[in-house]
C-alpha cells in the first residue's frame, strides 16, 4: 500500500481489490480494455501501443477468470490482471512479426514460455505491443505500415524509448498494470524511465528468452514493465525460474524477494562512481543526486567506487549485440533489405564491417569486465546511476515517414544501460521526478547477479522519494 497525493496508476492490488470485492468483474474489466483499444488508435495523434489484439481472446480470457473469482480458486495474483507483451515474444494467435512487415506472415501456433506461464497465472493478454523494428534502436520509432510509431503518454510529441516501446506506453496510459519487454541494450529500462514507469532487467538468463527471437543471444534479458516496484516483484516472483527449452537459465539460484520489505536501508552500501554518475543532463544529474541523498537518510552508505574501462565497456558492448544480430538476421538482410526501415539497415550494414576479431576481443573485455564487477561487488550491495542521460526526445514529421537515425542519441540513450547487458548484471529503474517540460525522470539501481530482490528492495524506497505522480496526458482508467 502506498499513500497517494493526488494521481496514482492503477497497480496489481487495485484490480484485485475490485474483483475480491465484487465491484468488478474481470469479463467487466475486458469489455472496458476494448473500448479502450478502439478509442486510443482513433485519437490524434493514434497512441499506437497495442498492434495486435483480439476481442474474442480477450473475453475467454476474462471469462475463464471471472468463473475463478465466483468459485474462489484463483491461479495466482495475475488472476484477471490484463497484460502484453512485445510483438518479439511468440503469442497465440497473433502473428509474430518482432516489428517488420515481413516476419510472422502466418498466426503463431505456439506460445513463448513468459507468455504461457501468464496464462498459467490467469492473467489476461490483452495483445502484443508495438516495439522498434527487431530491437534495432532506443527511440521506439517505428513508421512501418503495421506499427507507426507510439507515442509518449506524457507528451504525445515525444518518444517513448525503446526497443520495448509499447509495452512501456501501455503501461503508462493505463492500459494495462503489466507489460513484458526485453532488454538487449537497455531496450525495458529506456522506455520505461521515458514513461514514467518501473522497468526490471532481470539477470542474464533469469527470465526464460524461449520463444522470441534470439535477435542477441548473450547481452538479452527478459523483464517486466509496471506501474509499481511492488507490481514488478509479483510479476518477477511469477516469471523468474529455470526452463529446460532455455538452456542459459538452468543453473540459476533460487528466485527470492528476502528482506524486500524491511523497514530501512540499514547496513546496505552502495556504490557510486561519481564522473560516470555525472555523464548526463543537468536537470537529470540534480534530481538522481537527490534520491541517492534521499537513500542515504534511510540508513545506507553511499561507497565511491570506480568503474573501469566503460568506454571500452560501451565499444565492445555494441560490437557484441551488433555482430550477434547481424549474424541471425543475415537471411533477412540479403532477402529482405527493401522491406527494412532505414535505420535497421544501416545498422545492419554498420555491424557487418565488423570482424572477428573484433567479436572475439569484445568477449575478452566481457570477461574483464565481470571480474571487475564482481571485486566491486565485494564491497557494496549495489551500484547507483541515473536511469537515462536524457529525457524522451521530441518527434518530428520526418520521423513519421521515414523514421529516425541519431546515433548520438542512441549512444547518451544506453550510457548507463549497457554494463547490464554486457555483464548480464539485473537492473531496476524507477521514475523520481519530473523535468520542466512534464516528462519523466529515472533513477537505476544495478546489482550482482542473481540478487534482484535487493534491487526491489531499494527500487520500494526510491518510490517514497517522488513526492508526487503526474497524470500522464494520455491515460485510460479502466476500473473507472
Amino acid at each position: 500500500d502506498s499513500a497517494s497525493n493526488g494521481f496514482s496508476f492503477k497497480g496489481i492490488k487495485d484490480y484485485l481489490d475490485c474483483y475480491r470485492s465484487g465491484k468488478l468483474t474481470p469479463s467487466q474489466v475486458a469489455k472496458n480494455i476494448i473500448a479502450v483499444l478502439e478509442d486510443c488508435d482513433k485519437s490524434t495523434p493514434p497512441l499506437r501501443a497495442i498492434v495486435q489484439w483480439n476481442q474474442e481472446q480477450i473475453m475467454l480470457m476474462a471469462e475463464a477468470s471471472t468463473v475463478r473469482y465466483r468459485n474462489k480458486c484463483t491461479l495466482s495474483y495475475l488472476d484477471g490482471i490484463p497484460v502484453c507483451l512485445k510483438e518479439e515474444f511468440k503469442v497465440v494467435p497473433y502473428h509474430h512479426r518482432v516489428g517488420t512487415v515481413y516476419l510472422g506472415t502466418e498466426p503463431e501456433t505456439e506460445d513463448a514460455t513468459v507468455a504461457k506461464k501468464l496464462r498459467e497465472a490467469g492473467a489476461i493478454i490483452i495483445g502484443v505491443s508495438n516495439m522498434h523494428e527487431l530491437g534495432t534502436g532506443t527511440t521506439g520509432c517505428n513508421p512501418n505500415r503495421y506499427h507507426k510509431i507510439p507515442r509518449n503518454p506524457y507528451k504525445p510529441n515525444h518518444f517513448t524509448g525503446g526497443s520495448s516501446s509499447g509495452s512501456a506506453a501501455s503501461v503508462a496510459a493505463g492500459l494495462c498494470p503489466v507489460a513484458i519487454g526485453t532488454d538487449g541494450g537497455g531496450s525495458v529500462r529506456i522506455p520505461a524511465s521515458f514513461c514514467g514507469v518501473v522497468g526490471l532487467k532481470g539477470t542474464f538468463g533469469r527470465i526464460s528468452c524461449h520463444g522470441s527471437l534470439p535477435l542477441s543471444y548473450s547481452t538479452v534479458s527478459v523483464g517486466p514493465i509496471c506501474t509499481s516496484v511492488a507490481d514488478a516483484a509479483i510479476v518477477y516472483s511469477i516469471l523468474a525460474e529455470p526452463d529446460p527449452l532455455y538452456p542459459y537459465g538452468l543453473k540459476q539460484p533460487k528466485a527470492t524477494l528476502s528482506d524486500m520489505c524491511a523497514p530501512d536501508l540499514q547496513g546496505l552500501k552502495l556504490g557510486v562512481d561519481w564522473t560516470f554518475f555525472k555523464a548526463c543532463d543537468a536537470e537529470v544529474l540534480s534530481i538522481c543526486e537527490k534520491a541517492v541523498e534521499h537513500l542515504q537518510s534511510l540508513g545506507a552508505s553511499v561507497v565511491e567506487v570506480s568503474l573501469p574501462e566503460m568506454e571500452e565497456v560501451r565499444v565492445a558492448h555494441v560490437i557484441c549485440i551488433l555482430s550477434e544480430m547481424r549474424d541471425f538476421l543475415q537471411p533477412d538482410f540479403n532477402k529482405h533489405f527493401q522491406e527494412m526501415n532505414l535505420e535497421t539497415r544501416a545498422n545492419l550494414a554498420l555491424a557487418s564491417q565488423f570482424t572477428a576479431l573484433d567479436y572475439i576481443t569484445a568477449n575478452r573485455q566481457r570477461t574483464r569486465s565481470m571480474r571487475f564487477l564482481q571485486e566491486i561487488f565485494t564491497s557494496v550491495n549495489c551500484i547507483l546511476t541515473p536511469a537515462v542521460a536524457c529525457t524522451a526526445p521530441r518527434i518530428y514529421e520526418s520521423d513519421l515517414l521515414t523514421g529516425s537515425s541519431d546515433l548520438s542519441f542512441t549512444a547518451r540513450s544506453m550510457r548507463f544501460m549497457q554494463l547490464g547487458n554486457f555483464t548480464g548484471i539485473p537492473g531496476l529503474v524507477v521514475p523520481i521526478g519530473y523535468s520542466t517540460a512534464g516528462l519523466p525522470i529515472s533513477f537505476q539501481v544495478m546489482a550482482k547477479w542473481w540478487d534482484e530482490a535487493v534491487l526491489l528492495r531499494l527500487g520500494l524506497k526510491l518510490e517514497q522519494f517522488r513526492y508526487q505522480t503526474k497524470k500522464p496526458s494520455i491515460y485510460y482508467d479502466i476500473l473507472a
